[in-house]
């Protein structure tokens, strides 16, 4: 089979490294298509890179709007490259309502007609202004397949009548994201004392990710042993730092910054709980939470919120607990349990990384993604 990509999120080399899977497992004929200027959500231009194990073509198209995910276009018609590469299928890794998505839908549609399908992290139902409505039905009724990316993204499509969906979750690389052998090691380099257990966050620091309800729940338990580190970069550190001044916590928590996913592991390989304390917004609520399954492939359990598709996950691989978002007492109470009970903490890891290993790793996701192609392309 020639199966052609479409995906933004390629310009970051590791994206790509699902298709190598489905290459090795398929011997399938892939190219990728992905900007060649593009912004991420920290404001750095990416420079497009090809990731080692991936063989097939990669190609680079300049767009307008880079960085803006559902209105940036591809300075192309797509009409000659579809005509050079004569795919068998087509998937378009943007949203159904997205620009980009239907240029190539439309390119479709004048040449080949080929089986072309989307994918969707849209957990909220919306509706959309013309002519931008207009787009997503249009996609919608060209498709033969969609890849949502949770469960409640596949409710949000079938709200809208579309019912050709398969749930494609993110996936982890196993032999990147186990236990690390320097965990301890960097544990204690981490901790101020020996009986302080090592509370992590990885993530956006922006309002919506809850932080400020984290601090507010840490400050209620201050007389117990922890310290926590934030591993990530965004719009809302001063401030972040500001109400941890306020409290008077801010010589417990040690902030690390941005760092590459490749070192990822192994900070999270040395926390000994992680916390996702998400907050839903009118317009975004948690598509996923990968961390979250990143941490428990690490040896970590979690602590979530009950925004999106994150309940789900904890509940499903049974990896730690759940509060309701912005109770800020409700959180306390989750890090007192697992603070105080090393034991439960282990339990929880112990029941939730072999889930995660069958479920929810490249290789079982790559399985899922190549039959639904095979069933939407056998005649």
């Amino acid at each position: 089979m020639k199966l052609l990509i479409i995906s933004h999120p390629c310009t970051t080399s590791v994206n790509q490294q699902f298709y190598a899977e489905v290459e090795q497992r398929t011997g399938w004929n892939l190219t990728i298509i992905t900007p060649s200027n593009w912004k991420n959500e920290y404001g750095q231009v990416l420079s497009p890179e090809r990731w080692s194990t991936y063989q097939g073509e990669f190609k680079t198209i300049p767009v307008w709007n880079t960085g803006n995910i559902p209105l940036h276009l591809y300075r192309s018609t797509f009409i000659q490259l579809l005509q050079a590469l004569q795919p068998d299928a087509i998937y378009v890794h943007h949203e159904p309502y997205a620009l980009a998505t239907a240029q190539i839908y439309l390119a479709n549609q004048l040449t080949l007609q080929r089986p072309i399908g989307f994918y969707s992290a849209q957990n909220i139902f919306k509706t959309y202004p013309l002519p931008i409505r207009w787009i997503e039905q249009m996609v919608f009724q060209s498709s033969s397949f969609a890849f949502p990316v949770s469960h409640s993204v596949e409710a949000v499509l079938s709200k809208k009548g579309f019912a050709r969906s398969t749930v494609l979750p993110l996936g982890i690389d196993p032999s990147l994201y186990k236990p690390h052998s320097d965990a301890d090691t960097i544990r204690q380099s981490l901790k101020r004392s020996p009986d302080q257990v090592l509370i992590g966050y990885l993530g956006r620091i922006s309002e919506e990710k809850g932080l400020k309800t984290l601090l507010y729940a840490l400050k209620q338990i201050e007389s117990l042993p922890w310290r926590l580190i934030v591993v990530g970069a965004g719009t809302d550190e001063a401030e972040f730092q500001t109400i941890a001044q306020s409290l008077k916590l801010d010589d417990r928590i040690q902030s690390l910054g941005f760092i590459p996913h490749t070192e990822a592991p192994r900070y999270l390989s040395a926390f000994e709980l992680l916390v996702l304390p998400s907050e839903t917004r009118p317009h975004w609520k948690e598509q996923f939470g990968r961390v979250l399954i990143e941490a428990i492939a690490c040896g970590t359990p979690v602590i979530g919120s009950d925004s999106g598709e994150i309940p789900y996950l904890i509940q499903a691989t049974n990896g730690g607990l759940i509060f309701p978002e912005a109770d800020a007492a409700a959180l306390a109470d989750r890090l007192k349990t697992l603070i105080r009970d090393s034991t439960l903490r282990q339990t929880f890891v112990h029941q939730a990384r072999p889930y995660v290993l069958q479920h929810y790793t490249t290789p079982a996701i790559a399985q899922s993604f190549i039959q639904t192609l095979q069933s939407t392309t056998s005649p």
